[in-house]
């Protein structure tokens, strides 16, 4: 079985949410219980969000309220970072459990972006890498069937624990299906020819993978 390391951002990919905070002097502190929408897509904002602790989703969505997640994002990262062209927002993002934000103004984050070429560099390097997940998403959704998607989206998420893969933050299956662009009665269907082929076990709050999983079904 092949190794993965674990997943989530190196230290290269997070902010210094210290050293924002000690550059701006408007920037605010603000907590967001779980479930609430911190921005919605479409919306002409004018800050950076910090995650100082808690988690979000970023998603799309369509006016039947049909959604589309595109990632998660947790401590040290942050969103609005497209604000510099003073466009509408892409994507909306929701808490997914109690969440603090540092909310920097545009001015301030311009002008940090100005003032340091090593975070200038970082924004880059962030932006290069969502283009790249992006392209991936759009080669996935193009040329996979639902089946791959899912297999994809599950080694994606899974980190190496003593040898063995394990999602450890057990998404559901409509965030399976809402990250895979399916319906989450084939979602289901599919991990559960996955569990009684023996190559998943799904317990309450992680999933295990147990052998490689087959290319196709």
């Amino acid at each position: 079985m092949e190794k993965r390391k674990p997943k989530g951002p190196s230290p290269d990919e997070l902010l210094d949410v210290i050293d924002l905070r000690d550059f701006t002097q408007r920037a605010v502190t603000r907590t967001l219980p779980k479930n609430t929408v911190v921005v919605r897509e479409g919306d002409r904002t004018d800050s950076l969000y910090i995650i100082v602790s808690g988690r979000v989703k970023i998603y799309v969505s369509d006016e039947k309220g049909k959604e589309v997640a595109l990632n998660e994002s947790g401590p040290g990262e942050y969103f609005g970072e497209m604000v510099l062209d003073e466009g509408p927002r892409t994507a909306s993002v929701m808490t997914l459990e109690p969440t603090e934000f540092l909310v920097v103004p545009k001015e301030d984050f311009r002008e940090f972006v100005k003032k340091s070429p090593e975070f200038s560099l970082h924004l880059i390097y962030k932006l290069i890498k969502r283009v790249r997940a992006l392209t991936n998403d759009v080669k996935s959704l193009a040329l996979m069937d639902v089946y791959g998607r899912v297999a994809r989206m599950l080694l994606e998420l899974a980190v190496e624990r003593d040898g063995v893969l394990v999602i450890e933050s057990k998404p559901t299956q409509q965030e399976i299906a809402s990250r895979v662009g399916a319906s989450r009665e084939m979602v289901s269907r599919i991990l559960g020819d996955l569990t009684v082929g023996g190559y998943i076990e799904v317990g309450r709050d992680r999933i295990t993978i147990a052998k490689t999983l087959p290319r196709t079904w």
